[in-house]
């Protein structure tokens, strides 16, 4: 006897605000977004290549994870790959946020120490923006690996 229920492999529509590996993505839009901003909002570029490459990191995110999010809220991720490419995106995107925190806060780090050295007015304020930066890129990282965990049991189940 053949079964002819179809098989939700991922959750769609007003679903994804329910389920646990889904309800990561607004927090990972807020924490992505503010590291973007506090990143961005800093005058003073010292050290181009690296914050490049935290803006990167940050801006490809907040990109694809808002595809992801729409891909699925339209539930166009029904296919049987969908659960394995969800876990594939959310650990590349822990690598990179991961690489990009410890590339940031040892940017700060410097920052701080060229800063203290030349005595700018402006100094403690680009300081706490950094700070707030290093923050947020960790919180992202740490919401984008639970994410993946997740995803990573969800695969395992399908």
């Amino acid at each position: 006897m053949t079964s002819t229920m179809s098989r939700d492999f991922l959750p769609t529509g007003g679903r994804i605000f329910t389920s646990i590996p889904d309800l990561f993505f607004i927090p990972e839009f807020v924490f992505g977004g503010l590291v973007w901003m506090l990143v961005a909002s800093a005058e003073l570029v010292v050290f181009p290549n690296p914050l490049g490459w935290v803006m990167f990191v940050s801006v490809f995110c907040f990109v694809v994870t808002t595809l992801w999010f729409f891909i699925f809220l339209c539930g166009a991720n029904q296919s049987g790959i969908w659960p394995s490419l969800d876990v594939g995106y959310h650990f590349v995107a822990v690598v990179f946020y991961l690489s990009a925190s410890v590339i940031l806060a040892y940017v700060t780090l410097l920052r701080a120490t060229i800063q203290s050295l030349q005595g700018t007015s402006d100094g403690l304020k680009i300081y706490r923006l950094d700070i707030a930066a290093v923050v947020m890129s960790y919180v992202a990282t740490l919401l984008y690996f639970i994410h993946a965990i997740f995803s990573a049991i969800r695969w395992k189940r399908s």
